[in-house]
């Protein structure tokens, strides 16, 4: 555990206890029904591995051995705060080194790790009932948690699918399916790149890296943000949420923006070229198909209440859905114009991914990488 001065400048432990007594329960299924649902989710997954390598032509020999692991709200926490932890332990590292040695510091890390445990718990207890599931690229092994070598596992979130599921009054089975054919995109895109991940890993602690802000004050900016969860401002207004930006933007220095580009064209990639897979699969294996997406994508857009619209604001998930959104759109248009294959070049290296300006103006990324590997 990082700590500052002895005491935890995060207790990770307290963030877990607190998402968990906050999380709303799930709904209500018989033991019977949950070992069904579990069993099925399973099932969709192993199948939608052939259905989404047979569609994008992306070949992959590591699939097997990520596992997948249907879990509880409570266990969709635990394992994002191990992922938390394993990515900002270098940051914390950095705050702890620089840490003044003021008088009192011990006595405002020890208070600060326990109010930002709770206020991160209370951020994740918002997020678990949300998220249907994930692939998680930098995940550390666990026994109760485990993941590919290297890290990786795919995790899908049983009470939130069974949730959404019955609000879009959908079929069932052809939802999970549905929802399995995205996730499974995500696995098959960092086992089927071997650099990808390295690449991502690169980038975000770069990120990270360039933080200049004192231990106390990211706190403090980490507090701010989390209390406006818990006051509900900008239930009325976006912008009196986090005065208008999300948790990144409130801690991110001018000279990460550049790095925060790079991230965001290649998140908009990945989740894009995830939901046009999950729709190109999907009217073969998946017959409601069509009303599926319909009614996900109102979801989407409106949000449950005007509250929940800005915490997504807030939180970030609404730059989230314009990833979907733009990156759906530069996947279908480079598909459209150079087929399958020609989009596949994108996997080549770092420097075939597209720009933020590209996914955009997709035929400029057709132009630069086409003409280049043809000329």
């Amino acid at each position: 555990m990082t700590s500052i001065g002895g005491a935890q400048m995060v207790d990770w432990n307290l963030a877990v206890a607190t998402a968990t007594r906050l999380a709303r329960p799930g709904p209500e299924v018989s033991r019977d029904e949950a070992r069904a649902i579990v069993a099925e989710l399973r099932r969709h997954a192993k199948s939608a591995e052939e259905h989404v390598r047979s569609f994008t032509g992306m070949a992959t020999d590591e699939v097997t051995d990520t596992p997948v692991l249907v879990v509880d709200r409570p266990g969709w926490t635990r394992a994002n705060v191990a992922g938390f932890r394993e990515l900002l332990k270098p940051l914390l590292d950095k705050m702890r080194d620089r840490r003044g040695s003021g008088p009192g510091g011990a006595v405002l890390g020890a208070v600060g790790g326990k109010v930002t445990g709770v206020e991160l718990g209370m951020l994740l207890s918002f997020m678990s009932s949300r998220v249907l599931g994930q692939y998680e690229t930098f995940a550390p092994a666990t026994r109760a948690l485990p993941a590919a070598s290297g890290g990786g596992r795919l995790l899908l979130v049983a009470p939130n699918i069974v949730q959404v599921e019955r609000e879009l009054e959908v079929d069932p089975h052809d939802f999970r399916l549905w929802v399995c054919l995205h996730e499974e995109t995500h696995r098959t895109q960092f086992t089927g790149v071997p650099w990808l991940r390295d690449h991502l890993e690169s980038e975000i602690q770069e990120f990270l890296a360039q933080t200049e802000v004192d231990p106390m004050t990211f706190l403090e900016r980490l507090r701010e943000a989390a209390q406006s969860l818990a006051t509900g401002r900008g239930e009325d207004s976006g912008e009196d949420a986090g005065e208008g930006r999300s948790i990144v933007e409130l801690v991110q220095t001018p000279a990460q923006r550049e790095i925060l580009g790079r991230l965001t064209a290649v998140m908009s990639l990945l989740e894009g070229h995830a939901d046009f897979v999950m729709d190109g699969v999907g009217p073969a294996v998946v017959p409601s198909v069509a009303e599926i997406r319909e009614k996900f994508q109102q979801r989407r857009a409106h949000g449950a209440s005007r509250l929940d619209l800005a915490l997504r604001k807030l939180l970030g998930l609404d730059a989230k859905l314009r990833q979907y959104r733009d990156g759906e759109r530069f996947v279908r248009a480079v598909v459209e114009e150079v087929g399958m294959e020609g989009f596949n070049r994108v996997w080549t290296s770092p420097n075939t991914l597209p720009t933020k300006a590209e996914i955009g103006k997709p035929m400029e990324w057709v132009a630069r990488v086409h003409r280049k590997t043809e000329s």
